[in-house]
């Protein structure tokens, strides 16, 4: 047997190695998410499980979609990178839902493209840079409109500002990431640059996206119950308000999460493992937009006036 062989035969192994651990972690999935119909715990973020997502939300999404109807199984997900790991990945694979995503690096659509999970399910992987004058239109020409399963949206920037342009769908289910950093109270994000990329915004990599209550008050608007969070302060889980039922509604403050996670990086790009309390200080002079005035404060002026500790 020559030495090509034997690599052809290696990388077999290996894939077959690689695809019996995935139906493992889908099956344990599947166990995980049966548990919530019959054991149905006192606080949201304790259905938390992971299959393919990377915080929890797998056994969340599990939990809200067994409480309410889902007419039309679709769901759009944005800022996907290579969907490897992904808050509607386990939809796809566990429940056969279809399924549009989007992110702005070619590279990454083209890695999900060559994956098989994109002939096996109804997947379509776009290559875009989302902002909110051509949201819709991307949507719009992926032939998606009015009622949906789901929308998750996690750009890392203009979050809050695509949401509110957002209106040629009607998820049912919208999970959408918010900034820790900005605390329970303030309704604030970065303010909105159609080419805002979180890597470029500032090097510690912190400085992205809206709060919790900011992201909470428009939902409202639109017509959406907060119902938590999960337990390591990234994402949040709105519900259309036709369709809570026995759902709790929780507040902002009640939901956010001090994140303990410490992802902030130096000049070089190394991390630094800084506290909550260094990570905000560190952002302290770089401009944020309160949206009960609509105007633009340094961090630390809004900290202030507001009497939260910076």
């Amino acid at each position: 047997m020559n030495i090509l062989t034997k690599l052809r035969n290696l990388f077999g192994t290996i894939t077959a190695i690689a695809e019996d651990v995935l139906k493992i972690r889908l099956a344990l999935g599947r166990i995980e998410g049966r548990q919530l119909v019959s054991y149905q715990q006192s606080t949201f973020n304790a259905h938390e499980f992971s299959v393919s997502s990377q915080w929890g939300e797998d056994g969340l999404i599990e939990f809200i979609i067994s409480n309410i109807e889902i007419i039309n199984k679709i769901f759009i997900e944005f800022g996907v990178e290579n969907y490897v790991e992904s808050n509607t990945r386990f939809l796809l694979q566990n429940r056969n839902w279809a399924g549009l995503i989007i992110d702005g690096d070619d590279s990454n659509i083209q890695y999900i493209k060559r994956d098989s999970l994109y002939w096996r399910y109804n997947l379509k992987a776009i290559c875009s840079f989302i902002n909110r004058d051509n949201i819709n239109s991307i949507i719009k020409s992926s032939g998606l409109a009015g009622d949906i399963g789901l929308l998750s949206i996690d750009i890392d920037g203009n979050d809050y500002f695509v949401f509110e342009a957002i209106s040629i769908i009607n998820p049912r289910i919208v999970v959408c990431e918010y900034n820790s950093l900005w605390g329970d109270s303030l309704a604030v994000s970065v303010p909105y640059d159609p080419n805002f990329v979180r890597t470029k915004a500032h090097f510690s990599n912190l400085y992205f996206g809206a709060s919790i209550s900011a992201l909470t008050r428009l939902a409202k608007k639109k017509g959406y119950s907060l119902v938590g969070s999960n337990t390591t302060g990234v994402n949040c889980f709105f519900v259309r308000n036709d369709l809570l039922g026995d759902l709790q509604v929780v507040t902002p403050k009640s939901a956010w999460v001090k994140s303990q996670f410490r992802e902030s990086r130096n000049l070089s790009g190394s991390l630094t493992f800084l506290s909550f309390e260094e990570r905000l200080a560190l952002l302290s002079d770089l401009p944020l937009l309160n949206f009960d005035d609509n105007k633009i404060y340094n961090i630390s002026d809004l900290f202030s006036v507001n009497n939260l500790n910076l």
